[in-house]
């Protein structure tokens, strides 16, 4: 049986020359990728005590869902800005260049409702923080973040630094 990272395609100098993009398609493209990211992806929440699974847009819907359907739970999507049709709260955060602005529904979290975030990768952090301070101002506690890939380089997980990070790769460099 392969192992994890033999599925994701490594893609040298882009989107700039000296950095290796990991390529998360190749994962979803395998029948057995896919399944092998999902299933250790969920032994991450193993003996969890969470409500609502969390998933920013777009990828961390991909791999939330099935978790969320194969752990009973509720899924709440993290969207950019303007993409939701119901009353939302948002949060602005910086990127390398530039800013971004991700939001959800005002009645997407309930005080008290312990939530998991999903994403694909943690890089700089950004994003997930950002959706990790509107679960608390809705009344929510994140009680774990759980990614695929994670590049250490990046150093996103000082940006997390208080809350239970995990991720089923991590690569040292960006």
């Amino acid at each position: 049986m392969k192992k994890l990272e033999e599925y994701v395609r490594n893609i040298p100098d882009f989107p700039e020359k000296g950095i290796i993009f990991r390529d998360v398609t190749s994962v979803l493209q395998d029948a057995d990728g896919l399944k092998l990211a999902i299933d250790s992806m969920l032994k991450l929440l193993d003996g969890v005590d969470f409500d609502v699974v969390v998933g920013t847009e777009s990828r961390g819907f991909i791999f939330g869902v099935p978790i969320a359907y194969a752990l009973g739970k509720p899924f709440v999507p993290v969207r950019k800005k303007g993409k939701l049709p119901c009353e939302t709260i948002s949060v602005k955060y910086d990127l390398e260049y530039g800013s971004a602005e991700v939001e959800m529904h005002k009645d997407a979290i309930l005080p008290g409702q312990k939530a998991v975030l999903v994403d694909d990768l943690i890089a700089t952090g950004g994003t997930i923080e950002a959706a990790a301070k509107m679960i608390e101002q809705l009344g929510g506690e994140v009680v774990k973040m759980i990614f695929l890939m994670e590049l250490a380089g990046l150093n996103g997980r000082a940006k997390l630094q208080g809350y239970d990070v995990e991720s089923v790769i991590i690569y040292e460099g960006k």
